[in-house]
């Protein structure tokens, strides 16, 4: 588990292609790899992934074909939020994230509103129903809550220091990213389905 908020901005430093899958090293920019083990989870770009093969400075992953399926911001050299899995003791600054991807969004306008910034991204069709205003969201691993919803697509506002903290200063007006929807919605929609029954 994760908590969507961003502890460093990293990069895509190498990928090697096996099979259908690919082994990506991640340079850790700013992360404190020091207590990192090999098999801790790490959510890149808002993705859980396992490390494989730490190094002083960056760790390897492996990405299956599952994953790069669907989800985008695993090309080489690409800029990626970096989070290391949530410890029980830890304060939950954002909200609960899995590092589960529900799906890739579509940016409709980034703009800047004040000192904030105004993103509008437009979802899936199949997740725009867990999405609510004052709700929360994760875009690319950074937690956000939503502020508007209009049919399949969504508005948050980013402040100052999220974009300087995070690679979401990078998008623009057609950019794709990533989704995860609130845990909580998801499981509230399964029970209410078998309370139906």
């Amino acid at each position: 588990m994760f908590t969507g908020i961003i502890q460093a901005v990293g990069k895509v430093a190498q990928s090697q292609a096996r099979g259908q899958d690919v082994r990506l090293s991640i340079a850790a920019g700013g992360l404190d790899l020091n207590d990192v083990q090999l098999g801790d989870s790490i959510a890149v770009n808002g993705v859980c992934l396992t490390v494989i093969t730490k190094h002083a400075t960056s760790f390897d992953v492996d990405v299956s074909a599952e994953t790069l399926r669907c989800t985008i911001g695993f090309d080489l050299d690409h800029a990626v939020n970096l989070e290391k899995a949530l410890r029980l003791a830890d304060r939950l600054g954002g909200h609960l994230v899995s590092g589960h991807v529900d799906g890739v969004g579509t940016v409709q306008r980034f703009e800047q509103a004040g000192d904030c910034f105004l993103l509008a991204v437009e979802a899936p069709g199949t997740l725009a129903r867990y999405i609510a205003p004052k709700g929360s969201v994760t875009i690319n691993g950074v937690s956000l809550t939503v502020n508007q919803v209009q049919g399949d697509a969504f508005q948050v506002n980013l402040i100052p220091h999220t974009l300087e903290m995070t690679t979401l200063k990078f998008i623009q007006a057609g950019s794709r990213v990533n989704l995860e929807v609130d845990l909580l919605a998801r499981y509230a929609e399964r029970l209410l389905h078998y309370v139906e029954k």
